[in-house]
């Protein structure tokens, strides 16, 4: 399975700007100085200055401590410092990191209790850490809170998928699409749900919702090329592999996956064998000998006892 995890954790960062807490939140507290130094600090997480603009935030946190915006934006800039971690192999400093994020949510939480956005973010973040059983329940939460909202259905369906709960998943993705239908990532996620499914026409009409929108997506051309070998239709499968090395050639995978469909196609078309005999089905086996050998004594020793005492002529021959 090609699974390009790195465009999947992006959409979802991009997502959670729009996620700011709501205006109850906001009466928490703030103002003057925090702001500046939060509006500070989200100018530098979009250039991607994480360590900068965490310097702003928990300036901001000092200042406001009572303000739940301060911790939801600290918290989304370690969450995407912790995704540049694991990105460059830091396994270690990404977990820290995620964890210092989830403990912001939490911290908004507490100070608006009653705001889908902390559930919402909290949730997020352990996608992202694959703890998949709390995703869940902060986004259920985040539901209860703000019915409906797209971002944590979104946010459930990777829950889902994570836990491999892949029919609650692709209901997810569906109500996401009917929402808003112009994301490739949502249409992606309900074609890996439903090939898990085996559900493989719906998989596939995915996958060409996506190329339609996107002819140049080699990673739609890959999986569903993927899709058609599942379904034996390996002509499909080399002509998708095909468009795909036109887009990144050399390709190891796809390279590897297309020698598979040629190999299966050249087996299906290939001329059935012609018979072989079965075992025990030649004329000169060792049973049929042993009879021949048998009947060839007992007719000799017939002989003999008819011939035993009769007298034997003599030759007329001068000697």
């Amino acid at each position: 399975m090609k699974i390009r995890s790195s465009i999947v954790i992006s959409i979802l960062l991009a997502a959670s700007v729009s996620a700011l807490p709501s205006a109850e939140a906001k009466s928490k507290g703030g103002g003057g100085g925090a702001d500046a130094h939060r509006l500070r600090g989200i100018e530098l997480a979009g250039a991607k200055q994480f360590d900068q603009a965490l310097v702003e935030f928990n300036q901001a946190v000092e200042m406001a401590p009572g303000d739940p915006r301060c911790y939801h934006d600290r918290g989304t800039a370690y969450r995407a410092a912790a995704r540049l971690a694991e990105a460059a192999g830091d396994a270690a400093g990404a977990a820290m990191r995620y964890t210092s994020a989830i403990t912001d949510f939490s911290k908004e939480i507490e100070l608006a209790p009653k705001d889908a956005s902390g559930y919402i973010e909290r949730g997020q973040t352990e996608d992202l850490a694959r703890q998949y059983q709390t995703a869940l329940d902060d986004l259920n939460k985040a539901l209860e809170l703000k019915p409906g909202e797209p971002l944590a259905i979104k946010f459930r369906g990777f829950a889902y998928i994570g836990l491999s709960q892949w029919d609650k998943a692709v209901a997810d993705f569906t109500t996401v699409i009917q929402t808003d239908p112009n994301d490739p990532l949502d249409f992606d996620r309900r074609a890996w749900a439903n090939r898990n499914l085996r559900n493989y026409p719906a998989a596939l009409e995915d996958y060409t919702a996506i190329l339609q929108k996107n002819p140049g997506s080699e990673d739609s051309l890959v999986k569903r090329g993927m899709t058609y070998d599942s379904m034996g239709e390996f002509e499909k499968a080399i002509a998708d592999y095909q468009a795909a090395l036109k887009l990144k050639a050399d390709d190891y995978d796809t390279v590897q996956r297309m020698k598979y469909a040629q190999a299966q196609l050249a087996a299906k078309n290939a001329p059935p064998p012609s018979p072989t005999p079965e075992p025990g089905s030649s004329i000169f086996t060792p049973a049929k000998i042993f009879i021949a050998f048998a009947i060839l004594v007992i007719l000799a020793a017939v002989v003999r006892m008819m011939t035993r005492g009769k007298p034997e002529e003599t030759s007329s021959r001068i000697r």
